[in-house]
Formats: C-alpha cells, sequence, structure tokens
C-alpha cells in the first residue's frame, strides 16, 4: 500500500509535555507487528516523560531540526541523521526534547507487544498493556486508570 506524503493520518495532542504532531504511518497501512510514525515537536515539547518498555524496541531517527536525547542522567543533543536505539527490558528511562531554535522532526518505529509494562523511573507509576487493555497504577500500585489500547 502506497502512503503519498501528507495522506497519512495524523494524530495532534497539546499534553502535559506540550504540543505535537504525529503521522501514524504504520497505521494508516493497517500495519500490525510495528509501529512506524513520523512525529514533529515544536520548541520547547517533549517525546514523552522518561520511560522504558519492558517488552518494546523502540527507535527514532532525527530527520531536521535538533533534539536533546536524555536517557537516565545523560543528555546528548542529536543532529539530524543520527539514530537512538532503546532495547527492550533496558531499565533506563529515556525521551526526546526539543531545546533548539526550530521545529524537529524524527521517524520512530517500534515493536508492538501486546503484553508491555511501560515504566515512568521517576515517579515510579507504570502502565501495563494486556489484551487491548491499558492499566495505569500510581507508585503504590493501585489502579488509576483503564484505557482500550490499539498499538504504538
Amino acid at each position: 500500500m502506497l502512503i503519498r506524503s501528507g495522506t497519512a493520518r495524523r494524530e495532534t495532542g497539546d499534553g502535559v509535555c506540550g504540543p505535537y504532531t504525529a503521522d501514524l504511518l504504520s497505521d494508516t497501512g493497517n500495519l500490525t507487528q510495528f509501529g512506524a510514525f513520523i512525529e514533529t515537536l515544536p520548541v520547547g515539547s517533549a517525546s514523552s516523560i522518561l520511560h522504558w518498555h519492558s517488552a518494546e524496541d523502540e527507535m527514532m531517527h532525527l530527520l531536521t531540526g535538533t533534539v536533546t536525547l536524555v536517557e537516565g542522567a545523560t543528555e546528548t543533543v542529536m543532529q539530524p541523521g543520527d539514530t537512538a536505539c532503546f532495547k527492550a527490558g533496558t531499565a533506563v528511562g529515556h525521551c526526546l526534547r526539543n531545546d533548539g531554535a526550530a521545529a524537529a522532526s524524527y521517524l520512530v518505529i517500534g515493536t508492538r507487544s501486546g503484553d508491555d509494562m511501560v515504566t515512568y523511573p521517576l515517579t515510579a507509576e507504570t502502565v501495563t498493556i494486556r489484551d487491548g487493555l491499558k492499566t495505569y497504577r500510581d507508585a503504590s500500585g493501585t489502579v488509576t486508570k483503564t484505557a482500550p489500547y490499539h498499538g504504538a
């Protein structure tokens, strides 16, 4: 299936990490085994809160702009053409932050596991993904929310 430039399903948000847009390539192509999207972060936004996955590999390839890759206590400025990889089960929180002077775009590719736990090390909160459901837990393990899950 060909997806022409500008025709992928687009997601936009303005959450806790700031605004973003994401062109959902794999969802538009009806793929189920991995997720792929191009995300654009305006200056001052971040990709997420520091997190890591128990069962999903992730990688991102910077297309335009600059971002700061945060991996635990280490921060590294990335330039277009740089790639960051995050192996499933590696307990180091990561995210991208746009501290640059212009919007930054990057390709994200990740496996889709039907049984994954996302851990947020700064707050000890978790999200379990199992059987099409996301279950959010606070630091004490108490369920705070559930929501359907359709893939990365």
